[in-house]
């Protein structure tokens, strides 16, 4: 399945499917993009409903752009495209992958969103923040005195996203949400994921032997499988 390209104002994006009146805003994670795999799949394995996504700062077609992938930022650019969606269909869902997730914490509450996928979500990102200063040595002293601070992870920690994370918990969750995660996932602790679950009464479903980028042949049928399950159910 090929995606329509098009602009929601400076925005690139891509709907895939054919026309319908049902649409799902999808959020992809850490580099990558509006035409990520686990997309198509969603398109494919949810026929009545048309895909949404779009590129975050940094990531797609906008790698070249100055603009950076900053909290902030993407909620409100992510609020921009749930606008586009709600003005165009009557029946809006929501898929997230990792940090795509987290974005989607701060901006989706208060949206008519009927049910929501997520992926290997970032659910907690102050406690995946301070995890990334830990393995890699970064106080809290450090990083606000050099503001920015590049890891060998391809992220960037910088401070004033730290304070933003801090003052902006979650604490809406308001959509029936199912969860697919990899057990061998190291990015993000499984009981983070657990505990979010039981707060939000999501239904958390787990695949031996993937990781936090689902992207082998075996993880992309248990996705494709999820999507099944779930939609019928």
């Amino acid at each position: 399945m090929e995606p329509l390209f098009f602009q929601i104002g400076h925005i690139p994006a891509a709907l895939w499917g054919p026309p319908s009146e049902r649409v799902i805003v999808a959020v992809h994670g850490a580099q990558s993009s509006k035409t990520d795999v686990p997309f198509r799949l969603l398109a494919e394995a949810l026929p009545g409903w048309q895909v949404l996504s779009f590129d975050l700062p940094e990531h797609g077609d906008r790698k070249d752009e100055p603009t950076l992938c900053k909290p902030p930022v993407c909620v409100r650019e992510f609020s921009a495209v749930l606008d586009y969606a709600e003005s165009r269909w009557t029946d809006l869902g929501l898929f997230a992958v990792s940090m795509g997730a987290y974005f989607s914490l701060l901006a989706c509450p208060g949206r008519r969103i009927s049910r929501a996928w997520f992926l290997s979500p970032v659910v907690d990102m102050e406690r995946l923040t301070r995890d990334m200063m830990g393995w890699f040595q970064i106080s809290e002293a450090r990083l606000e005195t050099e503001k920015a601070i590049p890891t060998p992870m391809g992220q960037t920690l910088y401070w004033d996203d730290y304070g933003y994370i801090r003052s902006h918990p979650v604490d809406r969750w308001p959509f029936p949400t199912d969860i697919l995660r990899g057990a061998g996932d190291t990015l993000v602790a499984g009981e983070t994921v657990a505990a979010f679950a039981a707060r939000w009464s999501c239904r958390l479903w787990t695949v031996e032997g993937a990781e936090h980028w689902f992207h082998t042949p075996p993880d992309l049928a248990a996705l494709s499988d999820w999507l099944r399950e779930t939609n019928a159910g």
